[in-house]
């Protein structure tokens, strides 16, 4: 399993302090950052029902439209995805390790909008994916997200293909520690700083000014004094290739592939796809507007994924 031994202190830790009940209510969902779409035709209801159904061994990845609906926006659908509402871009690796100002100005947004953040919960379609695990329909489930939804919902084959803000590394030692110890340490440096935010991004950060941030102190390392960074895979870096190559071979175990939530714009997840059809896999995509996959996909659904998986019945395979 993907997972160096050295983590997992830090990943039981992290389901230990965030995660320690599964049964999360299965409250109304948010739709400030969902596009508008029609309800599920019945029609495409029973074709993805056929689709599970058919499914004995169902690989999923999810990407940010699964998320919505817990009140965390993503960065392309139109009219309320990041890059439709505002000209902010997500850092970018090279500038984050290269540049003391971009890792304060990171920091800080961060650390106002962590507390928000960190408390969205699992909507429906999380919940749903948690219960097809149960009854071993879903063999593994790969996220492109970073805001641990799916751990929190109770998923535990699941893979963070781009990290999680929950955890926090050392770039030069590559000790970690929870987001929320860093969170403390951000306060005892920062006493008396306050700032109020405007907007909020798909990875918790907030809109700053540069005014705001210039006093804001950021830790160094305790063990060594190097870099603290997220343990995500921020734009214009790579995952790793242990984390690529063990996807590949639960997709290679899989017999079928559902992509909800993405239109898989970019590479490090399409590549699976591509895999996938490579493998003549049937590949279902669930995502309001357009995707990389339509033109190759079994089946195409414009619709909510709280909306439509619920409606889904997934029963035990092995039956």
């Amino acid at each position: 399993m993907f997972s160096a031994r050295k983590l997992s202190g830090v990943f039981r830790a992290i389901r230990f302090h965030h995660f320690r009940s599964h049964s999360v209510s299965r409250a109304s969902p948010n739709l400030t950052f969902v596009p508008a779409c029609l309800p599920p035709d019945p029609a495409e209801v029973e074709e993805l029902q056929h689709f599970v159904s058919n499914s004995k061994r169902l690989f999923v990845m999810t990407g940010a439209g699964i998320s919505t609906e817990s009140g965390i926006p993503d960065y392309r659908s139109e009219g309320v995805g990041l890059y439709a509402r505002t000209d902010r871009r997500p850092v970018q690796h090279a500038e984050f390790v290269r540049s003391a100002s971009a890792r304060q100005r990171y920091w800080a947004r961060n650390f106002v909008g962590w507390p928000q953040f960190s408390s969205h919960q699992p909507n429906t379609a999380h919940l749903v994916l948690r219960d097809w695990e149960k009854l071993g329909k879903l063999h593994w489930l790969v996220t492109q997200n970073v805001d641990a939804l799916h751990t929190k919902a109770g998923s535990q084959r699941v893979t963070e293909l781009h990290g999680c803000t929950h955890r926090v590394f050392c770039l030069a030692c590559g000790d970690r520690i929870l987001r929320s110890e860093l969170q403390e340490h951000f306060e005892a440096l920062n006493p008396t700083w306050k700032a109020e935010a405007f907007g909020v991004a798909p990875d918790g950060d907030v809109f700053l000014t540069d005014e705001q941030v210039r006093s804001f102190q950021v830790p160094a390392c305790r063990k060594c004094g190097g870099i603290l960074k997220p343990d995500v895979t921020f734009f214009g870096d790579t995952v790793s290739q242990e984390k690529v190559s063990f996807v590949h071979q639960r997709l290679a175990e899989s017999d079928s592939m559902l992509v909800a939530g993405s239109s898989m714009q970019v590479y490090s997840g399409y590549r699976f796809a591509l895999a996938a059809r490579e493998k003549k896999l049937p590949i279902a995509v669930l995502n309001i507007g357009p995707t990389r996959l339509d033109h190759f996909a079994s089946l195409k659904l414009n619709s909510r994924c709280g909306e439509l998986l619920p409606l889904i019945v997934a029963q035990d395979p092995t039956r």
